[in-house]
């Protein structure tokens, strides 16, 4: 693996910080992932809705003190903010939420971009190379010539290596992500629900009792 780095040329530092770049980014985030799925509790989930539906704060602020569910912070987010917009604070909870989960994303997809253009990069300056090593040593000496060809052609392989072998993992997360932002709708729209109807039986009430 040296030799074949050496004979890439100069390109390769770049790819190789690259390569480094993109291994860490995925390190990173499957570790993130694997962190978020120990944390979640969907038992919690659902008895935080149940307490809604009853109106039992006290209990639910008992309920939720050590979770960190990232559903469950965006769902407290929205009840302490009830009384004034409850949509628009879980709406911005689950920005944040949200931007946690993409964090890096870009720079993987920066290095799934950027990696086979460098590979070109090198290719193309590995031709001229040994165009000019043509001119000099003349038509008698092709060997001179295929050998820079081919150890041009390394950058453009590694570049798509680097490419192909992260583009897996950044489509992975990207799915991650959005079935999260799936779930959190899904429940922000139940508590939303849950105490609308909450609301409407309290001002029942209090119409029958002023009857």
């Amino acid at each position: 693996m040296i030799e074949i780095f050496h004979k890439g040329g100069p390109v390769m530092y770049p790819l190789l910080a690259c390569s480094i770049t993109s291994l860490t980014v995925i390190i990173e985030r499957f570790l993130f992932w694997v962190r978020e799925d120990l944390r979640r509790d969907q038992a919690l989930v659902d008895n935080v809705l149940e307490l809604c539906c009853k109106g039992d704060w006290d209990a639910l602020k008992r309920e939720v003190k050590d979770s960190k569910d990232f559903i469950i912070r965006i769902l407290i987010s929205g009840i302490l903010h009830r009384e004034f917009s409850m949509t628009k604070a879980m709406e911005a909870a689950a920005s944040d939420e949200i931007k946690r989960m993409q964090r890096y994303l870009r720079v993987l997809d920066t290095m799934i971009t950027v990696a086979p253009l460098l590979g070109i990069f090198g290719t193309v300056i590995g031709i001229i190379m040994s165009f000019e090593m043509l001119g000099a040593t003349g038509i008698e000496h092709p060997q001179a010539v295929t050998t820079g060809i081919a150890q041009a052609l390394i950058t453009t392989a590694s570049g798509l290596g680097i490419a192909i072998l992260s583009v897996f993992p950044y489509n992975y997360f990207s799915s991650r992500v959005e079935n999260a932002a799936l779930a959190i709708e899904k429940y922000a729209t139940s508590l939303e629900i849950v105490y609308e109807k909450l609301q409407q039986e309290g001002l029942v009430r209090k119409e029958g009792v002023q009857a």
